[in-house]
């Protein structure tokens, strides 16, 4: 594990902050449907630094998030979604990136974590059924899923020629 050096707290300070931002302010937020660009800066941790921190990133992201810029109650079954997820894209892109493997993280992500665990907080925070509002999220991850994957590989590639200079 790194070591946590000045220079990474404070990037992940901000991406912390951009992660804010981007779910509260520049996304569609509904009470079943959320579409956005969080997974960006949870990506770039998960990238430069690894699991814990983009962790970190996810789940402190969406914790002071829905302290400071409330949408609905605070949830910790969100918290902990958006933990997960970071862990599962640090664990996918820290040391080596393909399309295979950022394919890999998308489908498990879209159709793994925020179909079945996030639908799953969902009903049971506010008592739908689970089955139809799944059915009614499918969408939902038919959408982001290609867009995660286009913005991904466009990071990854443009990434890989500063990963050692810029966030050493």
């Amino acid at each position: 594990m790194k070591k946590f050096s000045t220079k990474m707290v404070v990037t992940l300070g901000l991406l912390v902050a951009v992660h804010i931002i981007l779910s509260r302010f520049l996304s569609i937020n509904t009470p079943y449907l959320k579409i956005g660009f969080t997974f960006v800066p949870v990506f770039v941790a998960a990238y430069f630094y690894g699991p814990v921190q983009a962790g970190i990133v996810g789940g402190l992201g969406d914790f002071l998030g829905a302290i400071l810029f409330p949408i609905g109650p605070y949830f910790p079954g969100f918290t902990l979604t958006c933990t997960l997820t970071g862990v599962l894209y640090g664990l996918f892109f820290h040391k080596k990136q393909t399309w295979l493997r950022i394919l890999a993280a998308v489908l498990v992500n879209q159709f793994g974590i925020s179909l079945f665990i996030t639908t799953f907080w969902i009903s049971f925070l506010y008592g739908s059924a689970y089955w139809p509002l799944l059915i009614s999220r499918v969408g939902q991850c038919m959408i982001l899923a290609p867009l995660e994957f286009v913005v991904m590989m466009a990071m990854s590639r443009a990434f890989a020629h500063y990963r050692k200079e810029v966030f050493a």
